[in-house]
C-alpha cells in the first residue's frame, strides 16, 4: 500500500511533535504544511514565523500561510494537492466544513485533552488553572462543532504521546480497524481562548488556586499584580511561586528576604520565588528585593 498524503496543519510548539512522528511514519506522505502568518513578536515586534513553520522548512516541507482558513483562493490550492487526509494539532483556527470534506479520510485533530472535557482553544492551561490531577490527548475526527467530532484514541498524557499516537492510529483507521466513537453527553466543559486579563491575581483566593494560575499561564500572559506607585501602579509579572502554610491579609507582603516575597492569600500564603517588574528584567526574588525594596504590610493590588 503506498503511503498517504496527508496535510499537516499546526502553529504552536506541541504541534512540532506531531509533525515530527509524520514526517518520521512509513505510512504518511506529507505533501504540505499549513501554519498561521508570521506574526510580530518581541520587543522590536519584528515578524516571526511560527514553530510549525520553522521545521517544515528545516524538513523542505511546502508551507502554506493563509491569513484565514475559508478563503477560497487557500481552498483552491489545498484541493490542488488531492490529500488523503488532513492531520491538524494547535492550528489556531475553526476549519470550515469545505476544508473538512475535502480529503477522503476527513480530518483528524491532536486535541490535548480527555474529550468531551476541555473542548476550545486552551485546554492545557484550564487544566492547570483547574488544578486537575491529570489530563491526557484525544485523537478525534473532526466535524464542524467546536471540539465534537467521534474520538478514535485516547491516551493519558500530552504532546509527544499525542505524537505517537496520532501516527499509530491513522493505519488502523484508513483500515477500518478502529471505528470511531461519539463523545459522551456527560462530562462536557469548555477551555476558552485564554485572555490577558485572566493573569490578574486575586489574592482573597487560597493559594493554591493562584498557584495553578501562575503555572497555567506560562509564557503568556502570565500571572501578574500590581505594587503600588506614582504616578500609577507598577505591573508586576509572577513567574515561580509556591504555596506555604502561613496567614495573613490578602494581597499583603508577610515577608521579603532572600526566601522569597511571602504575600497573603485567601487561604495560605504564595511564596514568589522569580519576578518581573513592568519594563525589567525576570529575577529572582533576592535580586528583585535589592533594587526593589518590598517591605512586610505593603499591598498589592
Amino acid at each position: 500500500m503506498s503511503p498517504l498524503r496527508v496535510i499537516f496543519m499546526g502553529t504552536a510548539e506541541l504541534s512540532c511533535d506531531s509533525l515530527r512522528a509524520l514526517l518520521n511514519s512509513p505510512a504518511c506522505e506529507v505533501v504540505a504544511v499549513v501554519t498561521q502568518p508570521d506574526r510580530p513578536r518581541g520587543r522590536e515586534l519584528e515578524l516571526q514565523p511560527s514553530p510549525v513553520k520553522v521545521l517544515a522548512l528545516q524538513a523542505n516541507q511546502a508551507v502554506l500561510q493563509p491569513e484565514r482558513a475559508r478563503d477560497e483562493a487557500f481552498l483552491g490550492v489545498m484541493r490542488g494537492w488531492r490529500p488523503d487526509l488532513i492531520a491538524v494539532a494547535a492550528y489556531g483556527q475553526i476549519l470550515p466544513q469545505g476544508l473538512l470534506d475535502l480529503p477522503r479520510f476527513g480530518c483528524l485533530n491532536v486535541h490535548t485533552s480527555l474529550l468531551p472535557k476541555y473542548r476550545g482553544a486552551a485546554p492545557i492551561q484550564w487544566a492547570i488553572l483547574n488544578g486537575d490531577d491529570e489530563t491526557g490527548v484525544t485523537i478525534m475526527k473532526m466535524d464542524a462543532g467546536l471540539d465534537t467530532g467521534d474520538i478514535l484514541a485516547q491516551h493519558r498524557r500530552l504532546a509527544r504521546l499525542g505524537a505517537e499516537l496520532l501516527v499509530q492510529i491513522i493505519p488502523e483507521y484508513v483500515a477500518g480497524r478502529v471505528a470511531p466513537r461519539p463523545q459522551p453527553a456527560e462530562g462536557v466543559s469548555c477551555a476558552p481562548k485564554i485572555k490577558k486579563q485572566d493573569g490578574q491575581l486575586d489574592w482573597i483566593q487560597p493559594a493554591r488556586v493562584i498557584w495553578n494560575r501562575v503555572r497555567g499561564l506560562v509564557p503568556w500572559p502570565g500571572a501578574f499584580s500590581y505594587l503600588p506607585g506614582q504616578p500609577h501602579p507598577h505591573l508586576l509579572k509572577i513567574w515561580q511561586a509556591e504555596v506555604v502554610e502561613r496567614t495573613g491579609p490578602p494581597g499583603v507582603v508577610l515577608q521579603a528576604d532572600k526566601t522569597g516575597i511571602v504575600i497573603g492569600c485567601g487561604r495560605d500564603a504564595l511564596r514568589i520565588r522569580t519576578l518581573q517588574r513592568e519594563g525589567g528584567r525576570r529575577l529572582p526574588a533576592q535580586e528583585f528585593l535589592a533594587g526593589h525594596p518590598l517591605l512586610p504590610g505593603q499591598k498589592l493590588g
